[in-house]
């Protein structure tokens, strides 16, 4: 047990960051003692989704508990390095208040702007130069390969475009949509199961593309999308059930047909 811990009424930031460094101490936790950066990174996204599932859910009580997870694992890693006398928390809060600072000139400077296309154009500009990525291709590198797929694609898409690499309107989009489907299938009639590969991840990605122009965000209307299939499919089990269907042995027809049922009724 270690000593001279003050038990508080309400604990504040610092309270929690040693808390997390006494976890780490000799005579503190053995489990978090022995974790690493690599060792508890999917921590990170995991908390990470459940604040974003918190907001979703517009849940106060949980959004501030999330938050706390997350804030945690953050302490957590600064203190990995702090141990090995690198950085602190401090530091980290250092660094991220600079460079706020330093990407919004219209409010700690003498910048003027006309509006969020501004603000943002701005941003992107600063965050160049202070990366030092001279070309959009710098820039586009610079977007992590391990977000998710569909988002990272979007974030691409959208730095290739503000350097004029796009369509002119949604129909050339649209086109290209098609015509990577038809790629798709010749694979798939082929039996190439290599090239199926590549064309799928085409036809992903000129999805993605559509979704731009449209304004709409792929990573969410594909979780909406399968939020829908996941309810109607729901309904269709239940209405296989009641009419005692064994789903399985069920024909494609059969169960088609208890689909659109099932779309029916949720309309």
């Amino acid at each position: 047990m270690v000593d001279n811990f003050e038990f508080k009424e309400k604990y504040n930031f610092y309270d929690l960051v040693n808390v997390i460094k006494l976890l780490r101490s000799p005579g503190g936790c053995p489990w978090d003692i022995e974790q690493t950066h690599e060792s508890i990174r999917k921590s990170l996204i995991e908390e990470t989704y459940e604040t974003i599932e918190a907001i979703n859910k517009k849940s106060v009580p949980m959004l501030r508990e999330e938050l706390g997870d997350v804030l945690m694992q953050v302490i957590f890693h600064a203190q990995i390095e702090t141990e090995k006398g690198n950085f602190t928390i401090d530091d980290v809060a250092d660094e991220n208040a600079k460079k706020m600072i330093e990407r919004h000139p219209h409010v700690f400077g003498t910048v003027n702007v006309n509006g969020v296309d501004d603000v943002l154009d701005n941003w992107d500009a600063i965050k160049r130069k202070t990366k030092k990525q001279d070309t959009v291709s710098d820039s586009i590198d610079s977007v992590p390969r391990e977000l998710p797929a569909l988002m990272r694609a979007q974030k691409i898409q959208h730095k290739a475009a503000k350097a004029g690499f796009d369509w002119s309107e949604i129909g050339g989009a649209i086109d290209k949509l098609y015509e990577e489907i038809g790629e798709l299938k010749d694979a798939i009639e082929n039996k190439d199961s290599s090239n199926s590969l590549e064309e799928l991840g085409d036809v992903l990605f000129s999805c993605v593309n559509v979704s731009r122009f449209i304004d709409v965000d792929s990573e969410e209307a594909l979780t909406l999308a399968t939020d829908k299939f996941a309810s109607r499919f729901s309904v269709v089990e239940k209405l296989a059930s009641e009419r005692g269907i064994d789903m399985k042995q069920a024909s494609i027809n059969e169960l088609d047909k208890l689909w659109d049922e099932a779309k029916e009724m949720m309309k």
